[in-house]
């Protein structure tokens, strides 16, 4: 294997700078450049090129293979942040026999190869480096744990041993077998059964706070849904005018509500219209409201709500004699903030480990097919069927943490990681 390295920490100039290298060379490639410090710590050297200048001097750490991130011999440089600084070491690193830039993600997927991550922890990890709310943290330093994967773990080895037992049914076919074993393998796929349709219920959710809540701001024209917008974004994102329909487009305000990610959609006022365009603009307010988690209604004389909504204000209340809400004065805004987010709190479900449509779809296969299984016990019929169907629905979940058939997935999945990562 090539020794790669890469610069770890984001490009620009910064107070300190990462380099990381990692590979068969790494430690007698670095120690060209400086003297290495012990294994597993950390030593204050010089750096210096082929010539013998100094590049820098900086922490050098010295991780060997099996205590390492990616399970290779690795060496992390800490250095002065200085753009010129970062760039001259890594053309001294390029200059080195064996070494060579690492590739989008690299270092994860070695990671991977050597079995120090599974692909649901890759996963997991990704989604820790985007993480933006305090959800989406938890979330992902959940997967990226082992979470789902133990559970996996838990649902194959459940699974694997029921079809032994069946399995052990069929070669003693000829002879009695002193124990039914249908009991204890139809209340094992009832276990698993159960703890993979409490994840698919879930999945929905979780994918939410990965991805983010939509809730979207509908109502007639000149309702103050672009001021209401304006004033839980705290700036001038959406014009308002006096002009009914100014707003044709869906505009999008991205916040952090309670540790939940969430975009609130300005859609445009709902009414009938011979001009086309704004028109067009209603029926993409409509679509987007259909997909919207959550839909606020408002309305200047309280009559109600023309579309399908969750919550219904009544707007332009400056002073709050209605008890409705405010854009210009700020009145019940607070507790609309504050509904929004206990709304969709309550969404969210305890379990939320299957975040992505491949560990949803996965686990569906899986349950249909523990179903099956079970239908065929309990109707008596010979459990060699059953037994395939079980080894059929270990196998798709093997599937979620890489255990077979993925790799037209590494591809995508790496291609999203930064170069140092």
């Amino acid at each position: 294997m090539d020794t790669i390295f890469a610069q770890a920490t984001a490009r620009g100039k910064s107070g300190v700078a990462v380099v990381r290298i990692s590979g068969p060379e790494a430690f007698p490639g670095v120690g060209t450049l400086c003297a290495l410090p012990p294994a597993r710590r950390a030593g204050l050297r010089k750096i210096r090129d082929r010539q013998g200048r100094i590049l820098d001097e900086g922490v050098v750490l010295v991780f060997p293979r099996g205590a390492s991130f990616t399970g290779e011999d690795v060496v992390e440089l800490q250095l002065h942040g200085s753009v010129a600084v970062v760039q001259a070491v890594l053309r001294a690193l390029d200059r080195i026999s064996g070494f060579r830039p690492a590739e989008p993600g690299e270092f994860t997927r070695r990671a991977l190869d050597n079995h120090h991550l599974d692909l649901v922890q890759v996963e997991g990890l990704a989604d820790l480096i985007d993480a933006e709310t305090e959800a989406q943290r938890l979330q992902a330093q959940a997967v990226l744990s082992g979470a789902l994967s133990e559970k996996v773990a838990l649902w194959r080895r459940n699974l694997v041993e029921a079809a032994a037992l069946l399995e052990v049914t069929l070669d003693f076919a000829d002879e009695d077998v002193p124990v039914d074993v249908t009991p204890d393998v139809t209340a094992r796929i009832c276990s698993v059964q159960t703890s993979l349709e409490a994840e698919i219920a879930g999945s929905s959710a979780a994918e939410r706070v990965r991805d983010g809540f939509e809730v979207a701001i509908m109502g007639p024209p000149n309702a103050g849904k672009s001021t209401l917008l304006n004033a839980i974004a705290k700036r001038p994102v959406a014009l308002t005018s006096e002009i009914a329909g100014t707003t044709r487009d869906v505009l999008e305000v991205r916040m952090d509500l309670n540790g939940l990610p969430v975009t609130l959609l300005d859609t445009a006022g709902i009414r009938e219209t011979q001009d086309s365009l704004e028109s067009a603009g209603i029926e993409m307010a409509r679509v987007r409201a259909r997909q919207a988690d959550l839909r606020i209604w408002l309305d200047t004389d309280g009559s109600g709500a023309a579309e399908e909504a969750d919550i219904i204000l009544r707007a332009q209340d400056d002073e709050g004699k209605f008890g409705g809400i405010s854009g210009k004065t700020g009145y019940g805004v607070s507790r609309l903030l504050e509904t929004i987010g206990a709304t969709l709190a309550d969404r969210v479900p305890e379990s939320r480990l299957a975040i992505r449509e491949r560990h949803r779809s996965a686990m569906v296969r899986a349950a249909s097919l523990l179903r099956n299984a079970a239908d065929d016990l309990a109707r008596g019929l010979e459990p060699e069927l059953a037994a395939v169907q079980l080894r059929e629905a270990s196998g798709s979940l093997a599937e979620i943490v890489g255990g077979i058939d993925v790799e037209d997935l590494l591809g995508e999945i790496f291609g999203r990681f930064c170069i140092g990562k």
